[in-house]
């Protein structure tokens, strides 16, 4: 053991031959706080060492060129081959670079020495001894660890096997039925299943059955399984090695007896888990006379599989919910609420992303511009309700009519927009006037005694075009062409 692994000293021999050097090298460190061993030859060196683990060797170099056994006696010995080593060495050495730094050392310092350099260079080879001291303690905690919880390796690997598969992003269900097949498989049992059930139920259900692997969602009596019912009350795990004889299955081998069945059981085990308040099962286990009986070391391991798998399914779930309050956020974000369409600030995103893209690849790209004529009048014969009624109906119409690619928005009142990608003009205004038609002929049911029948007026603006070169431009030219097709009439597209 190192010294200071027995207390915060610091412990350094210095191998030196020269009297005077080594002294004084010896009070400068001590002076420093470290506890030193002074040393003057080979034999001296590794009867210190051999008494006591230093952290920190620093080491002639001289003695090192005139006995190169030295360091390599040092690493090749286990109990010294973790303690750093300084060598000194000529300045031109040092300025090399470590260039020629000998086999087995951690680190050199120049001669003569300079106090600022050679203290750097002390504690930053004891804070690495340290550090590594820390690491391998720590490896061996774990190791440790490892070990208590599984006997061997095979079963390690098993483990973490498991343990990464059941963990993946895969739904509950999915989870069941892995849970059930790579437990069995790594226990070496022929019966694992998953059963749902909460404390105080009568009926549980088998969501998952390695015996039966087309078993999904059958239910069970759970008065025929008394190791389940324990384990679900006590929230504690339940081990029976010998069925046979064991008091919780006192009452079923009675009934057994009564019926005339000759029950194959040898042991079982069940492991409770719960999800969250509505959802809690077992981890069912069990073994036939033919196999061995389960062990403590085999409910342990169970245990680990199934914390790892409701950890998962509770990752899943929340990552589920938190996508859905994601879409649900960017729906109330883009979307007008009366419509279900893409709202106006939506509208003029897209609408500038296509326009980019249009100016990027050389293409066409119109906008509609849709209005409702004399929509004042369904509101004051009908009533609001039934106006919203009809643009409700409307954007739905629009939606249907257009391609996939194409874009429908509402952009305010009775005014809605479609941005139709990769069209010219001509393309965009028969587009429009086969829209403008279908809503003519379209009766609006509004509940009442007669259905609503309405026209539109349509302007259509092209990109690129002349006067036409931004999303503003796109739209004033659009506005004005709406503008022409009202005054001279409505019910008419116009560009």
């Amino acid at each position: 053991m190192s010294s200071s692994a027995a207390g915060d000293t610091e412990h350094v021999v210095v191998a030196e031959a020269h009297p005077v050097i080594a002294g004084a090298l010896s009070w400068l460190l001590r002076e420093h706080g470290y506890a030193v061993t002074a040393v003057a030859d080979r034999e001296a060196l590794f009867a210190a060492i051999g008494r006591a683990t230093p952290d920190l060797i620093l080491l002639d170099g001289d003695a090192v060129e005139r006995d190169g056994a030295i360091l390599g006696q040092l690493r090749s010995d286990k109990r010294w081959h973790d303690v750093r080593v300084i060598v000194t060495a000529p300045w031109a050495a040092v300025e090399d670079g470590g260039a020629g730094l000998p086999w087995g050392a951690d680190d050199c310092v120049s001669k003569p020495y300079r106090v600022p350099e050679l203290l750097g260079r002390v504690r930053t080879q004891l804070r690495a001894s340290g550090q590594l001291r820390a690491a391998r303690a720590a490896l061996r905690d774990t190791a440790a660890e490892l070990e208590r919880a599984r006997e061997d390796a095979v079963s390690n690997r098993r483990l973490i096997d498991i343990l990464h598969e059941v963990t993946g992003e895969l739904s509950a269900t999915e989870i069941y039925r892995i849970l059930a097949r790579r437990v069995a498989r790594a226990l070496e049992i022929s019966h694992c299943s998953v059963v749902l059930a909460r404390p105080g139920d009568v009926v549980g259900t088998v969501a998952a059955a390695v015996e039966d692997p087309s078993i999904q969602n059958v239910d069970i009596q759970l008065d025929h399984y008394p190791e389940i019912t324990t384990a679900l009350e006590s929230s504690r795990p339940v081990l029976v090695e010998d069925a046979r004889i064991h008091p919780l299955f006192a009452h079923m081998r009675d009934l057994w007896v009564q019926e005339g069945k000759t029950v194959d059981i040898r042991s079982v085990a069940t492991i409770p888990f719960s999800i969250d308040r509505w959802r809690a099962g077992v981890l069912f286990l069990r073994t036939d006379r033919d196999e061995r009986s389960l062990t403590s070391e085999d409910v342990d391991f169970a245990d680990i599989v199934i914390r790892a798998a409701v950890a998962a399914i509770r990752r899943a779930q929340a990552l589920e919910t938190t996508r859905a309050d994601n879409r649900r956020l960017e729906a109330l974000a883009t979307t007008d609420p009366l419509t279900r369409v893409l709202n106006r600030r939506a509208l003029l995103d897209r609408l500038t992303a296509e326009v980019d893209r249009a100016r990027r690849f050389s293409s066409s790209l119109s906008l509609l511009l849709l209005d409702v004529d004399h929509f004042k009048q369904i509101n004051d014969t009908a009533g609001h309700l039934a106006g919203d009624s009809v643009l409700r109906q409307l954007g739905a119409l629009l939606e249907d009519a257009i391609r996939k690619v194409d874009i429908v928005a509402r952009y305010g009142g009775e005014e809605f927009v479609a941005i139709l990608p990769e069209t010219a003009l001509d393309g965009g205004v028969t587009f429009a006037e086969r829209l403008r038609e279908r809503i003519a002929a379209k009766a609006f049911d509004v509940g009442a005694e007669h259905p609503v029948h309405l026209t539109v007026s349509v302007g259509i603006a092209t990109f690129p075009s002349p006067r036409v070169a931004s999303t503003e431009d796109l739209f004033a030219r659009a506005d004005e062409a709406l503008y022409r097709a009202k005054s001279g009439g409505r019910n008419q597209v116009r560009t």
